[in-house]
């Protein structure tokens, strides 16, 4: 039991730091997508490319094997002798491949909102970047949820791409007890049901915090006192 609460921490921690960085990386590149500016638009296009069409484990073996030899010879041995180079390796890279996917799904929620959001926000005195920070992300970021929690539960699944690399989360954790044990069934059982219970925790916790955020937003419209338009 505690080598599967151990298995369960690194898979969790490794989801949860390539999560902060898939949404701030993918948020600005989707950001530069939709910019006015020619090279930003051209810089996330090529962000995106490159990242969603090279397979996810061939970028965890680059920047594991790779990367390190790049630098410089006294930098790239610190590199490879981290103490957990492979948790710090797998979440870059799961995160990284993750933002290209959540670039696109914040390019596409904002291009689907009405084309006046933006325009209104202008003409009552908006700048660009508080028009898009005060009227456009907030609705972008509601149209993103459905597709933002399938990401998510991919990128917990995607973790288990790290055993690759040694990080013991619970897919090499379940290998390694089937290895001394023999008990083929009950290691991989135990790691489909953690894998199960944490996604489903993932799952419930962004409905929740969805319908809490409908809520308040509904509360918020009816509380609005109602004004006569005077001609």
């Amino acid at each position: 039991m505690p080598t599967t609460f151990s298995a369960a921490l690194a898979g969790l921690s490794t989801a949860l730091v390539s999560t902060v960085i898939a949404l701030l990386v993918g948020v600005t590149v989707g950001l530069l997508r939709v910019s006015t500016n020619r090279y930003g638009q051209r810089a996330g296009a090529v962000y995106v490319e490159l990242f969603r069409d090279i397979p996810l484990l061939v970028q965890i073996f680059i920047w594991y094997f790779v990367v390190p030899e790049i630098f410089p010879g006294a930098v790239g041995t610190w590199i490879k002798a981290l103490e957990y180079g492979s948790f710090v390796t797998a979440s870059i890279s799961i995160g990284l491949y993750t933002a290209a996917r959540v670039a696109e799904q914040t390019r596409a929620a904002i291009t689907a909102l009405p084309k006046g959001q933006l325009m209104a926000g202008l003409a009552i005195g908006l700048t660009r970047v508080e028009a898009f920070r005060l009227i456009i992300l907030p609705q972008a970021f509601r149209l993103m949820i459905p597709p933002m929690t399938s990401e998510l539960v991919n990128l917990v699944k995607n973790t288990s791409i790290g055993m690759t690399i040694g990080l013991m989360e619970l897919t090499a954790r379940a290998r390694e007890m089937q290895e001394t044990t023999f008990h083929t069934f009950e290691a991989f059982s135990a790691a489909t049901a953690g894998y199960l219970f944490i996604n489903l925790v993932l799952i419930g916790t962004i409905r929740v915090f969805a319908v809490r955020r409908k809520n308040r937003t509904e509360q918020a419209a009816r509380s609005l006192p109602v004004q006569e338009v005077l001609p």
